[in-house]
C-alpha cells in the first residue's frame, strides 16, 4: 500500500496562502485518484477536493472552488494542495489519502490510504 506524509500547514492570516504537500512511498502511486479532506474540531471529516491519476481531472468542493487548487507531481510521488484567500472557516486539519477505485469521488470512504495531518489555522 501507499504510505503519505502530509507537510505545509501553519498559522496565516485570513486573506494568506499556504501550499501543501503530501509525499507518498510505495508502489503505483501514479494509478490512483488522490484527494484532500480536512476536519475541523467537533465536526466530521470534509471533502475539500480530489484528481485524477494523471492530475489532469479535478474536483472541488464548493466552499473552496476558485481559491484552492489540486495538482500531483508523480516523478516526485507528491500531492499538493494551494490555498488561496485563506479564510478563518478553512481551519482544520487537513489529510491527503489515496483512492481505491478507478473514478474519483467526494466519499472519504472511497480512500484507502490516509496521511497523518497537518494543521491549518487562519485567523483574522
Amino acid at each position: 500500500q501507499v504510505q503519505l506524509v502530509e507537510s505545509g500547514g501553519g498559522l496565516v492570516q485570513a486573506g494568506d496562502s499556504l501550499r501543501l504537500s503530501c509525499a507518498g512511498s510505495g508502489r503505483t502511486f501514479s494509478n490512483y485518484f488522490m484527494g484532500w479532506f480536512r476536519q475541523a474540531p467537533g465536526k466530521e471529516r470534509e471533502f475539500v477536493s480530489t484528481t485524477s491519476g494523471n492530475g489532469r481531472t479535478t474536483q472541488y468542493a464548493d466552499s473552496v472552488k476558485g481559491r484552492f487548487t489540486i495538482s500531483r507531481d508523480n516523478a516526485k510521488n507528491t500531492l499538493y494542495l494551494q490555498m488561496n484567500s485563506l479564510k478563518p472557516e478553512d481551519t482544520a486539519i487537513y489529510y491527503c489519502a489515496v483512492g481505491k477505485y478507478p473514478y474519483s469521488s467526494r466519499d472519504s470512504r472511497d480512500y484507502g490510504s490516509w496521511g497523518q495531518g497537518t494543521q491549518v489555522t487562519v485567523y483574522s
